[in-house]
């Protein structure tokens, strides 16, 4: 009975201590929502594109982490008696929910990487300063 009580509370902390910001929650956060908008060099879309990759990768490890612990109250449901199938609908949730938050994440770093890519490109074909004063400097006249 002790057993079974403590793997009980344990699953159910692990699943608790495991809840994270969705993709939308974080675009709700007011810093990355800003710093989304503000976005106007390739270096901010640079770390924009690391922070989602970064997301989605912790969102990854996440749901695999439930589909261990779902594999877990799948074999040995008879260690949970009557809560294991909540269990295994709550992992099993959770496993989607982290796994679309993930390729949510994935979307948004490759949009931020593209728009990159295009800020790198318009800065090169930009001409510098010295080039763009030659290409409308007037011929010197030859006085006669």
């Amino acid at each position: 009975m002790k057993t079974r009580t403590f793997f009980a509370a344990l699953s159910l902390g692990f699943l608790a201590s495991c809840a994270q910001m969705s993709h939308h929650e974080a675009i709700q956060n007011p810093a990355i929502r800003k710093a989304a908008q503000s976005a106007r060099t390739r270096s901010d879309h640079d770390a924009l594109t690391k922070y989602f990759e970064h997301a989605a990768d912790e969102m990854q490890a996440k749901a695999e982490e439930q589909r261990k612990l779902l594999q877990q109250y799948e074999e040995k449901s008879y260690l949970y008696g009557r809560e294991a199938q909540d269990l295994i609908s709550h992992t099993t949730a959770l496993v989607r929910k982290y796994g679309e938050t993930s390729q949510e994440n994935r979307k948004e770093a490759a949009l931020h990487r593209q728009m990159a890519l295009e800020q790198g490109q318009s800065d090169s074909t930009a001409p510098s300063g010295k080039m763009a004063g030659a290409a409308f400097a007037e011929e010197p006249r030859k006085s006669n």
